[in-house]
């Protein structure tokens, strides 16, 4: 199913489209058995990984994301706002560490950010790095010359996601193209940032744009250190407030083939856990998920309540991980595979 690409490393693995869809469409036992499988050999699979995320300055995008209520061409009844002062930035911020959140994301619906807003932006990383939290920030395009700006001011993470598929992307947005969400990822990692990007999944795309989608996160230089996989959470007054639910099982089958693709990174149970039951939850965690938002809201919408998500772990035996925690240190690994026994197959 895979091949090797000499020109990264002995390791590094290149996924066709086809190897793709057969992973993803192999019986969802195998899957999710092959899942858990990798995800134990990187990462400890009771330990998830809590971002809380803000929204800095909400609605009037000039973007036409067919799915998103901050946009200006919709009327999806949302005002909007100028950008957040630094200071109340850093008060939600403590408040998110203080509740258990190690990673804070600070969302702007921008295209890309001005020049006279990077000093507030700049203000906000370093302030929220004083707190002991890794950072996060969702601004639009990037050229590298802020790239560069938000390295300097010691940002760990920037959240870029790629929505769908390079096919299916026109039927979503036509304000933007693909290859320029790919421009700005490239010039993140270029610029020594983390790069977090996934996709939404009830866009009204098929299966082959999910796995797609997939492959063009695990084929990039280096795979994103964070891969969120969002549910749509169909918005009234957008143009896909009448899209179809997402089959929980399908969903599911994403969260295993996106840690089998890409086993080192973090794969975040995003957007759409409302909508989502326990069960649904604690089969994503053994599909691979390691991460989730926490908070009652990201950015514009609903989020289950902390004391929900912490009633779920206590009954799954999940811990949060620390800031700046990855995977196990290698003691560690080796008890994991020790302790972990052998799951007999039948045939």
């Amino acid at each position: 199913m895979l091949h090797s690409d000499p020109n990264i490393d002995g390791h590094r693995q290149i996924w066709t489209a086809e190897a793709a869809r057969a992973l993803f469409d192999q019986p969802l036992m195998d899957l999710l058995y092959q899942a858990q499988t990798v995800h134990r050999q990187h990462f400890d699979p009771n330990r998830v990984q809590l971002s809380r995320l803000l929204s800095i300055k909400t609605g009037g995008c000039p973007e036409d994301c067919s799915y998103c209520s901050q946009s200006a061409r919709h009327d999806s009844g949302l005002s909007a706002s100028k950008l957040m002062e630094v200071q109340r930035v850093l008060a939600e911020a403590r408040r998110a560490r203080d509740a258990g959140a190690t990673r804070y994301c600070m969302g702007a619906a921008w295209r890309s950010p001005k020049a006279r807003d990077m000093p507030q932006i700049v203000a906000m990383i370093e302030g929220v790095k004083a707190l002991g939290m890794e950072t996060c920030m969702t601004l639009g395009m990037l050229d590298a010359e802020q790239s560069a700006q938000l390295a300097e001011a010691g940002l760990d993470y920037y959240n870029h996601n790629i929505d769908t598929s390079e096919a299916h992307y026109p039927n979503v947005i036509t304000t933007r193209t693909f290859a320029e969400r790919i421009d700005t990822l490239e010039a993140v990692r270029q610029a020594g940032i983390k790069v977090c990007s996934g996709g939404i999944l009830g866009l009204g795309e098929g299966r082959q744009d999910r796995v797609d989608m997939l492959v063009t996160l695990a084929n990039l230089p280096s795979p994103p250190d964070s891969v969120p996989i969002n549910m749509l959470i169909p918005v009234e007054g957008t143009p896909l407030e009448n899209a179809a639910p997402v089959d929980p099982i399908e969903f599911v089958r994403m969260i295993a083939t996106a840690r089998i693709m890409m086993p080192q990174s973090h794969v975040r149970l995003s957007a759409g856990r409302t909508a989502m039951s326990d069960e649904m939850q604690a089969m994503c965690f053994f599909a691979g998920a390691n991460s989730i938002f926490v908070g009652d809201t990201l950015l514009t919408k609903d989020n289950p309540e902390e004391e929900s998500d912490m009633r779920l772990f206590a009954k799954l035996g999940l811990q949060p991980m620390v800031a700046h925690e990855h995977a196990p240190d290698e003691a560690r690994r080796a008890a994991l595979l020790a302790d972990d026994p052998a799951i007999p197959i039948l045939r």
